[in-house]
């Protein structure tokens, strides 16, 4: 794994309590929600070395195709961290499991052909830094894979995630944050903007502030050419 030299990143998030619960509610959701699709979808298709950032209890791990040579997997979170390790050792293609967080992430830069994130931007502390750590450890030319929340179309529930976030949401949801603009989050980060699509999550039902979501590929802009 091409982690920086020093000691080993300690644990900078601790959410036992929602760990747990969202181990339970998110392998629900594979098939309730539909999520093991969008995430076959997001994975498909990557290959060479991948950085994943935080990879919560390890549900990407099955979808990774053959042609990945490695997967360096970042969770912060202790518990789920372990089941993520576990999952590591069911995965088709190498995982290293390793803690760290999305804001200062213990690894090289230009180290990855790819990275993944999957419902986990409206969770980091500091987005514009998560996403410039995110572009730093990239090659120039690597892709960005990203399935996130998103902010809602609709006004009135626009305005219902901004006051949820202001609140009691990510108390509740171990610091997420529904309404988050990822798309203009990556812009103003640097990335270009690849295809995407916006989805809502599951697709039949009442529409709730964390229904909204969009799933898609960024870039890091190739090196200028030295004149």
């Amino acid at each position: 794994m091409a982690l920086r030299s020093g000691r080993s990143p300690k644990d900078t998030v601790h959410h036992p309590l929602f760990a747990r619960f969202y181990a339970r509610l998110s392998v629900s959701a594979e098939t309730r929600a539909g999520i093991g699709a969008h995430r076959a979808e997001l994975l498909a298709g990557l290959s060479g070395r991948v950085i994943e950032i935080g990879a919560g209890n390890g549900l990407n791990f099955a979808h990774y195709p053959a042609q990945v040579s490695e997967v360096v997997a970042i969770e912060p979170e202790r518990n789920l961290r372990r089941m993520a390790t576990t999952a590591a050792l069911r995965a088709e293609v190498p995982v290293d499991v390793a803690p760290g967080a999305a804001e200062a992430l213990p690894v090289k830069s230009e180290a990855f052909d790819a990275a993944v994130v999957s419902l986990v931007l409206c969770s980091v502390r500091d987005l514009p830094r998560a996403l410039r750590e995110i572009r730093r450890v990239l090659r120039p030319g690597g892709e960005l894979r990203f399935y996130e929340h998103g902010r809602a179309e609709g006004r009135a529930m626009a305005v219902t995630q901004q006051a949820l976030d202001r609140t009691v949401w990510p108390l509740l949801f171990g610091g997420c944050h529904t309404g988050r603009d990822t798309l203009a989050a990556l812009e103003g980060a640097g990335f270009e903007i690849g295809p995407y699509r916006r989805l809502r999550v599951p697709e039949q039902g009442p529409r709730l502030p964390s229904s909204f979501h969009v799933l898609g590929t960024a870039r890091r802009p190739q090196a200028p050419v030295s004149k």
